[in-house]
């Protein structure tokens, strides 16, 4: 299926989403913009991850993104794989009508991930039959290079699905392009293979850099960050921004991180897993020395975070509701530039809107109750 939608031209830049944080100011708190790597991000991203392939989840995501940017949130997170790409077109629906209205392109962040084998729209009748014709018949990727039936990260598979993307979004470049899940090759590659992997994987992304397709890349993970150094799943992430000079030199534009980080699951700030100059860091710390922009996934992780909150936190961040202390703690944590959270719904926008009406607390105020809650 290909997008009814022309394809916007243009991307986010600093100017542009500086205008945008300007239009709200008085309607979110001091501190709900933070500048990284040239743009004015929102401390609050829409994901679009949730929701069953159907005509109504479409129009629900659509009229949520609306109302998100118009709220205040400019990060629009993602993948083609969510909703049998569904997710990047309620998205695409959603940007028609915004650049039709009040909103430039250049004020908005549009991130998106690749890496999974997904159908187009539905699940067709025979996935194996699908996956040959449209991708092994044309030499888009080679049996040998899928893994865990499910994934692939080989440089003309990418290049298809960023095309795809852009069509699935209506838009000419994109700002962030994520590697999904890449973790999910070392359960059946070796390390050194799937470095190498990585490797060809990043010299892609920085051709689609120079040809004006994306604007930055990075890795949308799940464990590979958060693990303990001996996991198999573990990731260095000095090792891969070394891997990331490699491909595109002192200027790379391996840039972000995507990882799970909530009150359940605080590892990117408390486990010392990483290592950069030869000393021991949390994943917090190593980005920081790297020059890598965190971005949390899971911050409400599904709610299943309510009825868990602990009374200090509540006490310290000043609210009642569990979770609207998640994603308070999420966004104030220090090294965390924003925190992503699903809002398929009108109503999950609103709540999630309110917060961004909050300052953030102040990081030694945060470290004193995180040391109390833990």
């Amino acid at each position: 299926m290909i997008s009814p939608f022309p394809l916007k031209t243009g991307f986010a830049t600093l100017e542009g989403t500086r205008k945008f944080a300007a239009r709200f100011e008085g309607r979110t708190a001091p501190g709900h913009f933070r500048e990284r790597h040239g743009l004015m991000i929102s401390s609050i991203g829409a994901g679009t991850y949730l929701g069953e392939p159907d005509a109504a989840t479409d129009t629900a995501y659509t009229e949520a993104i609306c109302a998100a940017v118009r709220g205040g949130i400019n990060l629009i997170d993602s993948a083609i794989n969510y909703r049998l790409q569904r997710s990047e077109r309620s998205v695409g629906a959603a940007l028609a009508g915004l650049f039709s209205g009040d909103f430039a392109r250049d004020e908005l962040i549009l991130c998106t991930k690749a890496g999974f084998l997904t159908p187009d729209g539905d699940m067709p009748a025979d996935a194996n039959d699908y996956f040959y014709r449209e991708f092994i018949s044309k030499s888009i990727f080679a049996v040998e290079d899928i893994a865990a039936g499910c994934h692939c990260m080989a440089p003309r598979y990418l290049e298809d699905q960023l095309e795809r993307s852009r069509r699935n979004l209506g838009v000419s470049c994109l700002d962030i392009f994520y590697l999904h899940n890449p973790e999910t090759q070392l359960g059946e590659v070796p390390r050194e293979e799937f470095n190498r992997r990585v490797s060809a994987a990043f010299q892609t992304l920085e051709s689609a850099v120079t040809a004006g397709k994306i604007r930055a890349y990075g890795m949308a993970t799940w464990t590979a960050f958060r693990s303990d150094p001996r996991a198999q799943e573990y990731l260095s992430l000095e090792q891969m921004t070394g891997i990331a000079r490699q491909a595109g030199g002192n200027e790379h534009h391996f840039r972000f991180v995507q990882l799970p980080f909530n009150l359940a699951m605080p590892e990117a700030l408390m486990r010392p897993n990483q290592t950069v100059g030869g000393k021991t860091a949390s994943m917090v710390q190593a980005a920081r020395e790297l020059g890598i922009a965190l971005i949390a996934s899971a911050s409400l992780l599904q709610t299943h975070l309510a009825g868990k909150v602990s009374e200090v936190i509540h006490a310290t961040l000043g609210l009642r509701n569990d979770l609207d202390c998640a994603l308070q703690f999420v966004r104030s944590a220090p090294g965390i530039t924003a925190g992503l959270v699903g809002m398929k719904r009108l109503e999950h926008v609103r709540a999630n809107l309110k917060i961004a009406a909050i300052p953030p607390v102040p990081q030694e105020q945060f470290r004193r109750m995180f040391a109390a809650a833990r």
